[in-house]
């Protein structure tokens, strides 16, 4: 229970930072885009630093989630933050849900029960060895890659659209570090995870990530990138703990057939939610 209210704490947190931030993003001009100072120029926006705050809040929820308890399980309930940006936008365009934002609203929860309940995520599998820890970090680091590459070719709005995926991807693969590190500090306290790269891999991650979604905010509305954002986290985080944290899931054919129909829902529900006229254009 406490890991459950700790990620919808932190889904919470990031769908309010999510709105504000793309709010003050969409100001700034376009020559800075997917350039250091497009960050420069935000800190100067007392609305993109209240946005921040809330992120920022929701990044230690969910590190505390992913420090105790399955990154597979954590990653399906953070996903519901597009819920808690769709409230807000709410707010901002007075726009009400109606039959295709309940739509959204209930595909999303159905999948995030389905996936949880079917796959029953817990801990105790063997870890990987370094030939598959590597493959599977350096492939999705390579998507990301490629995702960024392809998108410096398109227009803004398709472009932000494969920024927010690239930084989905590495938000995955961010928040897999973030539970190796927290196991190294279990083991070895705070001198073993300072040691430990993957804490500076965090760290890295995180500020490549927040230059990419904020490109993306300011490519683009909301609805553009946010669902994108959302939608990869989660598949690149599951691919992460089972692939190498040693995550298990149930693996009999009910269980993965309602697995699998559970991760489409939580993608298809975003997709609607996102793209809901509530989200700010």
């Amino acid at each position: 229970m406490a890991v459950f209210l700790l990620a919808i704490g932190s889904a919470c947190c990031l769908g309010l930072g999510f709105v504000l931030q793309q709010q003050a993003a969409q100001r700034a001009p376009r020559s800075d885009l997917l350039h250091w100072r497009l960050l420069l120029d935000l800190v100067r926006m007392p609305e993109w630093l209240f946005g921040t705050l809330f992120t920022t809040g929701g990044l230690v929820l969910g590190a505390l989630a992913l420090a105790n308890g399955e990154v597979s399980l954590v990653e399906p309930l953070l996903a519901t933050n597009l819920l808690f940006a769709m409230a807000l936008s709410r707010v901002i365009t007075r726009q009400s849900l109606g039959r295709s934002g309940w739509l959204g609203v209930v595909v999303l929860g159905l999948g995030v029960t389905a996936f949880i309940v079917a796959g029953q995520p817990r801990a105790g599998g063997e870890q990987a060895g370094a030939l598959r820890y590597w493959l599977v970090f350096g492939a999705i680091a390579a998507a990301a890659l490629l995702l960024v590459s392809a998108a410096r070719r398109l227009p803004l709005f398709e472009e932000a659209t494969l920024l927010a995926l690239a930084a989905g991807l590495l938000y995955g693969l961010q928040d897999a570090l973030t539970r190796i590190t927290a196991e190294r500090f279990d083991h070895g306290g705070i001198s073993h995870a300072l040691t430990g790269w993957q804490l500076y891999g965090v760290v890295g991650i995180g500020v490549v990530g927040l230059l990419l979604v904020q490109s993306a905010f300011e490519a683009a509305p909301l609805k553009m990138s946010l669902p994108a954002l959302t939608a990869a986290q989660p598949i690149a985080g599951i691919v992460c703990a089972v692939g190498v944290l040693g995550d298990r899931l149930r693996v009999t054919p009910g269980a993965l057939a309602w697995e699998s129909a559970g991760l489409l829902a939580i993608v298809a529900g975003v997709l609607v939610v996102g793209r809901h006229p509530a989200m700010p254009a």
